[in-house]
């Protein structure tokens, strides 16, 4: 019996066409992908999404998807982060439609401790940040999206910590400024 293949071997057959491949990645990511899945879904209430269906609605996605490359293990978590970001902001505005009174959808973040955002509104917000540096909004998301450390993001982007950190701390800024002062999309 061979050794067992490592993330990077995975995703490079994944990429050359092995369902075989792309299935042992997903169950060697799956407690990483609960626990984004988890943590995106804490503090919804009245949703109808699980754990599970949030997973498997961004695995599929991911799937699905022409000509994508994933780097790596941090690189495809920040992706399934984002992904499972557009899920749940997908899911809000379909249960919004059509429905005279709406529950807020708040994202809680521990990140920064225990803060609580409306979820469209942090959204319009990282639409706002991506026009203005899209790497500001993708820091973002993988932070407050992803619950990346710093040290993730890093190795995700490339990035010397320091360098994170720094851009951390302007994009929070900004977007605190953003949620504080939302603009009216109506």
């Amino acid at each position: 019996m061979g050794a067992e293949p490592n993330t990077a071997q995975l995703l490079a057959e994944w990429r050359d066409g092995a369902v075989d491949a792309r299935n042992v990645l997903i169950a060697r990511l799956h407690p990483e992908l609960s626990t984004i899945a988890a943590a995106r879904l804490r503090a919804e209430r009245g949703t109808s999404l699980s754990t599970g269906d949030l997973i498997n609605e961004s695995v599929m996605r991911i799937a699905s998807s022409e000509g994508l490359s994933i780097a790596d293990r941090t690189h495809m978590l920040a992706l399934a982060s984002r992904i499972m970001r557009n899920i749940l902001i997908d899911h809000v505005r379909s249960k919004m439609a059509g429905k005279r009174k709406h529950q807020r959808v708040e994202l809680t973040t521990r990140v920064d401790g225990d803060q609580r955002f409306d979820l469209l509104t942090l959204d319009s917000a990282l639409v706002r940040l991506k026009v203005l540096d899209a790497q500001l909004a993708e820091l973002v998301e993988m932070r407050y999206f992803g619950g990346m450390t710093v040290e993730d993001v890093a190795l995700a982007t490339g990035l010397s910590e320091p360098t994170v950190k720094r851009r951390w701390q302007v994009a929070r800024s900004w977007l605190l400024d953003a949620l504080n002062n939302p603009i009216d999309e109506e």
